[in-house]
């Protein structure tokens, strides 16, 4: 796999952790999401993200400057385009975690924040045409290689993030780690033989 070290086109914090009211509020909605996801291939003006969302320029503008404020969005260059300073914007970190909550408001913002229901919805269509491909497996570990597991599949995304921009299609990557109520085995015994 090809990987481009310079996808998005700017410098960026490989994570940011994520815990004010106002930024995870920003987050929970679906069109700033796709704007934070659009940026993450490269800058962008308002013009070009309100074109890429086939949305109004007055309404990205909105979001953008949301974003701004609440510190997930920032102005990475500009350009002089006759008497206007055209302004490209970028995200703030590669990923954006969302850190340990306190107040059980924030907790029920977080709680709309699902990709993999996300995932679910938007890749029907690959599914009813035969075009998903997908794995879903379980395994009953400790939390350590949880999190060592975890690591290395955000390393994936990252790397998936990364490939050079080309073709028509657009493809998305989701992967999820989560606990269940799975059957599972009881541990092995193993008794002397003879």
């Amino acid at each position: 796999m090809t990987v481009n070290e310079r996808i998005p086109d700017y410098d960026l914090e490989d994570m940011v952790v994520v815990t004010a009211p106002g930024q995870l509020r920003a987050l929970a909605d679906p069109l700033r999401g796709i704007i934070l996801e659009l940026l993450l291939e490269r800058a962008a003006t308002v013009t070009e993200m309100a074109r890429a969302v086939g949305r109004p320029k007055s309404t990205v503008a909105y979001h953008v400057n949301l974003l701004v404020d609440e510190g997930l969005l920032r102005v990475v260059r500009t350009r002089r385009v006759r008497a206007i300073e055209e302004r490209y914007y970028g995200r703030v970190a590669r990923t954006l975690y969302i850190g340990a909550l306190t107040r059980a408001e924030d907790k029920q913002v977080v709680a709309a924040i699902n990709g993999i229901a996300e995932a679910a919805a938007e890749s029907a269509a690959a599914h009813a045409a035969d075009d998903v491909r997908c794995t879903l497996v379980h395994a009953r570990i400790p939390i350590g290689e949880v999190r060592n597991f975890w690591a290395e599949v955000q390393e994936l995304a990252r790397q998936f993030a990364q490939i050079p921009r080309s073709g028509d299609q657009v493809y998305g990557f989701v992967a999820g780690l989560y606990p269940t109520d799975a059957p599972t085995l009881p541990d092995a015994v193993f008794e002397p033989a003879g």
